[in-house]
């Protein structure tokens, strides 16, 4: 076991392997062969007293019986101990209070980089007593067996919370580490009164904090990378008594058409030693990388630590928001850029946590779908959405947050006909929103579904705040959105146990 060994010797040590190239700028350059996301229908939740009543059972926590993920478990330990593998001792959470003290164990020297780039490194001191509470076990080479571990397919995601530990296999895509932990702390803090939420999260430097939830590519990760406030994380959060709080220490952002223009700080990173990059396509001749490149996979991603942002709120904590963003992407073209919500109306979009598929992003899909993920996060979510649900109602009121839904999708018509919302009148969006000017208002009512719009932000043209002006055709407008609002409607009304 090589044990808690510094990044630099970690990716010496897979260069060392084959396991991935160096590119020209210093970033170490993975593929991850057919698995390049994660693979939802291949994770199980071990079913036990604990649980049996407690967890969010169906397809996305799926049940595993006790004795199969022993049986498991023995033989993929087995299967590592065989081998040099790696070790890293870390925390999940920049809480005191709430922390937890993590084991990562992985065949791969990569993945360990990128479980020592994500969680949070103890001390000398902490490391020298450090005794985890939970041990996850990452093993790619090693298969399952469908017929005798009762999973789908080769790979396994099983998180067994009475024997603490996560089991990984099969699968050399390293956001299952991040993922697994992160459903981990999802199911133990909310009994101790502490909401774990999907987000990212920054602060101005006068302390207010805003968050930002919101599913993959809708602007997450860009939009809190925010030059005039403090970076807090990009990805995953706890709420408690304090405030706000990391769970990670790094960051986990895609790359595809990554522009050095609008997003500087994460471009940076692509360029930087210490960065890991999954699946960007590298010349293995001069090793310059193509970013615009998606042949292996439109999810490609960077992994770094946090302190490779400049303007990164190092202790990763932050008050009580006052500011909470829900980002969408419409690719429909029927919901503002922004609107300001009642807290009805935030409790309904976090329920219903919309935002759509586009054309090209998915074998299949060849025009606009809609997405309902509960919390902006389901498939990390062990409890019911009920259980965030009313931690954030109750948040909410008790710190007089105000809530913004904030529209990345589409304008002037949906996906194919109208245009992508710029970055540029986003940014501007969101800075009236947090400096408080655009609470001043006016606003109008939007009619379908009662969204409170702004009337005028400077840097944005007035006819894009209102989307039914931005259609040439408002009857088709008209047409686009009540079909819309029947999808939300009966995602809602469909799925009782959501509330």
């Amino acid at each position: 076991m090589h044990h808690n060994l510094p990044l630099s010797v970690l990716i010496e040590e897979a260069i060392r392997r084959g396991e991935g190239l160096l590119s020209a700028q210093g970033a170490f350059v993975v593929h991850t062969g057919k698995y390049t996301g994660r693979s939802p229908s291949d994770k199980f939740t071990v079913e036990d007293n604990m649980t049996q009543d407690t967890v969010w059972w169906g397809p996305i926590n799926q049940k595993m019986q006790p004795a199969q993920a022993q049986k498991l478990y023995e033989r993929l330990w087995a299967y590592l101990k065989q081998r040099d593998y790696f070790a890293q001792d870390l925390y999940a959470g920049a809480s005191k209070q709430h922390r937890l003290k993590i084991r990562v164990l992985t065949e791969r020297a990569w993945h360990s980089a990128f479980a020592k780039n994500m969680f949070l490194t103890p001390s000398a001191s902490e490391l020298a007593g450090f005794e985890p509470e939970f041990t996850v076990y990452q093993a790619p080479g090693f298969k399952a067996d469908p017929a005798m571990d009762g999973t789908r397919s080769e790979v396994g995601v099983i998180l067994d919370f009475a024997a603490k530990r996560i089991l990984i296999c099969g699968t050399e895509y390293a956001g299952e580490i991040k993922k697994s932990v992160f459903t981990l702390l999802n199911y133990i803090l909310p009994g101790k009164g502490v909401m774990g939420m999907h987000c990212s999260a920054n602060m101005a430097n006068n302390g207010d904090v805003a968050i930002f939830f919101g599913l993959s590519g809708t602007g997450k990760t860009t939009l809190s990378a925010d030059p005039e406030r403090l970076l807090i994380g990009d990805d995953e959060h706890g709420w408690d008594e304090s405030g706000v709080f990391n769970f990670e220490g790094g960051c986990y952002a895609k790359v595809i058409k990554l522009s050095p223009k609008d997003e500087p700080e994460i471009f940076k990173t692509t360029q930087t030693f210490g960065t890991l990059l999954e699946n960007v396509v590298i010349n293995p001749e001069t090793r310059e990388l193509d970013l615009n490149d998606d042949r292996l996979t439109e999810n490609t991603r960077a992994s770094y630590d946090i302190t490779q942002i400049s303007n990164a709120h190092l202790e990763g904590t932050g008050g009580h928001p006052k500011h909470i963003i829900m980002l969408t992407c419409d690719a429909f073209g029927v919901l503002p850029p922004i609107s300001k919500l009642t807290p009805e109306q935030a409790m309904y979009h976090f329920i219903n946590g919309y935002t759509a598929r586009v054309a090209g992003t998915e074998r299949g899909v060849k025009e606009p779908t809609a997405v309902f993920s509960a919390c902006f996060g389901a498939p990390f979510m062990a409890r019911p959405p009920s259980v965030y649900g009313k931690l954030l109602t109750e948040k909410m009121a008790h710190h007089n947050a105000q809530c913004w839904l904030v529209n990345t999708g589409w304008s002037g018509g949906p996906y194919g006909v109208g245009n992508r919302m710029k970055i540029s009148w986003t940014r501007a969006l969101l800075h009236s929103a947090l400096s408080g000017e655009l609470q001043k208002g006016p606003f109008v009512k939007e009619p379908f579904f009662g969204l409170a719009i702004p009337s005028q932000v400077a840097g944005v043209p007035s006819e894009i705040l209102d989307p039914k002006r931005a259609w040439s055709d408002p009857a088709a407008y008209d047409a686009k959105a009540k079909e819309l609002l029947k999808l939300f409607k009966d995602n809602y009304e469909g799925n009782v146990n959501l509330r």
